[in-house]
């Protein structure tokens, strides 16, 4: 058994996502624990480079965490024959161009969603990397939080039966950026800069509705642009062009229909900042991100309708908590453990930029839905 070095290029770390998910509670994690173990018993350790444009960020990063190499020069860290592994959590408009130089450099590939901006963008580069024989990867985390790991599990055990519907709810209130600073870049609300809530969330929409009840055969969905002015990062007002709202309903094969509200501009009266509520003929349950509660058929009240009377009874106590059985690791890191063994052991792995090419087809067809008042149908990708 050996211990064997993984050259990793981590561009656009010094962003939130990149920075707490992608590096702290991922590769650092990683590294501490003493890297990643494969089925022959050997060890990988990642060493990362760590690039950005901005040098201070980048070598204060590295110092804190102990990294050797730092980097605002891409260019060369791509032409680095000692480095295998391209990450990428910058800006979406930008990633279709970067994941491209990296697949020409010959590096394998993990990237954040949304892959690109449009599907012809997407799928370009899968074609590529396909092309050149290379592997790659899309982060697809909302599968690995312990709630929706507890849904896939009552959906495995039998215990919905025949599953009808699913209602999920997104969001919570992003301030304008004057009298409170905002929780999300100002990039978030430009259009033209790629931002959206369409695109940026409908691509996990994608994954978890394929993944847990059945793939995405159509959509039809609205948006809307609730606040037309925010103040960015350095004060400074500017016009919102893009959506901060979204409402879309989907058709699934198997004949479930699913229901999505998603909102930068909510405030929050639910147990979680996402919940998704499944209803079978069996029972039903809702998630969050992390607990599960759930209500067999054996165990459902019987409400009657009487708007005349106040209502008394407590239906939040007619649902039981899903045990915590399991430990689950962090989502983020065990995906990145799945990928390092499919680079290093050619491990099964499904969640390719073919899967990210799918969310962005998804997007893109919610977009054109809103812009045509109606149903579009979702076409398999040909690559």
């Amino acid at each position: 058994m050996t211990t064997k070095r993984l050259g990793l290029i981590m561009n656009g770390v010094t962003g939130r996502m990149g920075l707490n998910q992608h590096l702290i509670r991922s590769i650092v994690a990683i590294r501490e624990q003493g890297g990643v173990q494969l089925a022959n018993g050997d060890r990988i350790m990642p060493d990362p480079i760590l690039v950005g444009r901005d040098a201070e960020k980048v070598s204060a990063l590295a110092k804190r965490f102990n990294i050797e190499r730092h980097s605002t020069d891409l260019d060369r860290a791509l032409a680095d024959k000692g480095d295998t592994v391209f990450f990428d959590a910058a800006t979406t408009q930008a990633r279709p161009s970067l994941l491209t130089k990296a697949i020409n450099a010959g590096k394998h590939v993990y990237c954040e969603k949304p892959i690109a901006t449009s599907l012809e963008e997407a799928v370009a580069v899968v074609k590529l990397a396909n092309a050149r024989g290379l592997k790659h990867g899309t982060v697809q985390d909302k599968l690995f939080l312990p709630g929706l790991k507890k849904l896939a599990f009552l959906r495995d055990s039998g215990f919905f039966g025949r599953m009808l519907s699913v209602r999920g709810e997104f969001g919570y209130w992003v301030f304008e950026g004057g009298w409170q600073e905002a929780q999300r870049p100002s990039w978030n609300y430009r259009a033209e800069d790629g931002g959206g809530i369409i695109l940026d969330m409908v691509c996990h929409w994608r994954y978890v509705l394929d993944n847990l009840f059945g793939e995405v055969e159509s959509v039809v969905c609205i948006g809307n642009t609730d606040i037309p002015e925010r103040h960015d990062e350095k004060g400074s007002k500017y016009q919102a062009t893009a959506d901060d709202s979204a409402y879309a309903t989907f058709k699934l094969k198997g004949g479930v229909i699913a229901h999505i509200n998603m909102s930068w501009v909510t405030r929050v009266y639910r147990d979680d900042l996402v919940t998704f509520q499944v209803d079978g003929t069996h029972g039903s349950a809702v998630a969050g991100l992390t607990d599960c509660m759930i209500q067999a058929r054996q165990a459902t009240p019987r409400p009657v309708w009487n708007p005349d009377e106040k209502r008394l009874h407590d239906f939040y106590a007619d649902w039981q908590k899903l045990p915590d059985n399991v430990v689950y690791d962090n989502g983020f890191k065990e995906q990145w453990e799945m990928f390092i063994r499919h680079v290093c052991e050619d491990a099964p792995y499904k969640y390719t930029l073919l899967e990210g090419a799918k969310g962005v087809q998804l997007a893109e067809c919610a977009l054109k839905s809103w812009k045509e008042r109606r149903w579009i149908d979702v076409a398999p990708i040909v690559v």
